[in-house]
């Protein structure tokens, strides 16, 4: 029987990513939050959130952590994967379901820049305008076909 695991979530960072080297690799950490609205029966607005943990790496772990910070919002697609540990204080058996990034997506616009100084602020020309010259015609000299 084949199996198939697919994930994709659109959402914003929780943070900024960390980064660490993971060998000759590079890992991210990245929690991301996503939103569900809805109306209920009775016509109430609700809303419900959900945080995810997921991880990319190499290259694609380096130009997430270049490029995103806390709050942008971005689209995701991975697979889902199990982390199972001993804990060090209890000596239990603890796991964490987790999303590896396979690809991702910028959403929304530019980022807006940081505030720069106060551009120095130059007078209008005091010169003539020049005069335009004629305006071409943009249908040309052929008849419209309809």
């Amino acid at each position: 029987m084949s199996s198939y695991n697919k994930v994709i979530l659109m959402g914003n960072l929780t943070r900024d990513i960390e980064t660490r080297a993971a060998g000759k690799s590079t890992i991210a950490q990245i929690g991301l939050a996503v939103n569900r609205k809805w109306t209920s029966e009775t016509g109430e607005k609700k809303e419900e959130v959900t945080f995810i943990d997921a991880e990319a790496w190499g290259r694609t772990a380096e130009t997430m952590a270049q490029y995103l910070k806390k709050g942008r919002p971005v689209f995701i697609e991975g697979r889902l994967k199990l982390d199972q540990w001993d804990d060090k204080e209890t000596g239990q058996k603890r796991s964490k379901l987790k999303v590896v990034v396979e690809s991702f997506r910028f959403v929304g616009g530019k980022e807006e820049p940081e505030p720069q100084q106060q551009q120095e602020q130059r007078p209008w020309p005091t010169g003539k305008p020049s005069k335009p010259g004629p305006a071409p015609d943009p249908i040309g000299e052929q008849p419209i076909p309809f």
